[in-house]
């Protein structure tokens, strides 16, 4: 009838652990909060009536590796990490030594904001900024009626 493969639970138990040590062979202190790198980092955007506020998470990175544009209509967020962690033993031999690096770039559309008078601070890992919007613009919302 039917040829039958037999289905063994053990080899799905193996990969588990293998999987499970290699997962505690990594330090998770070094982990870093982007992951691999790959991923933008969290934002939040909110509109007010005179103003833009944007939080960005970006835990670790220092001022100074933080770079803000404001190029036509649009916001760039450039953020770099070089990270070196290093490990030694009791008799000051390193047991490790691990680099790490990578470049986080956010984009956003803004319109009708007022350049010269955008604040940035960076507070507990994340940057605040605050954008406002260029006075005299008409920010009102209308509805247009369709015939």
């Amino acid at each position: 009838m039917f040829d039958l493969i037999p289905f063994r639970k053990r080899n799905e138990d193996l990969f588990g652990h293998m999987l499970k040590s290699f997962n505690d062979m990594v330090d998770s202190s070094w982990v870093s909060p982007f992951g691999t790198g790959s991923q933008p980092f969290r934002t939040d955007i909110r509109e007010e009536d005179d103003k833009y506020l944007i939080e960005a998470e970006l835990p670790g990175i220092a001022k100074q590796d933080i770079d803000i544009q404001v190029q036509g209509n649009e916001l760039i967020i450039r953020a770099k990490r070089n990270e070196f962690h290093e490990q030694k033993d009791d008799s000051n031999r390193i047991i490790r030594q691990e680099r790490r690096s990578g470049a986080f770039l956010r984009r956003f559309y803004v319109e009708q904001i007022d350049e010269e008078h955008i604040k940035a601070r960076l507070e507990d890992g994340v940057l605040k900024l605050e954008i406002p919007k260029r006075p005299g613009d008409d920010h009102t919302r209308r509805r247009i009626q369709i015939d």
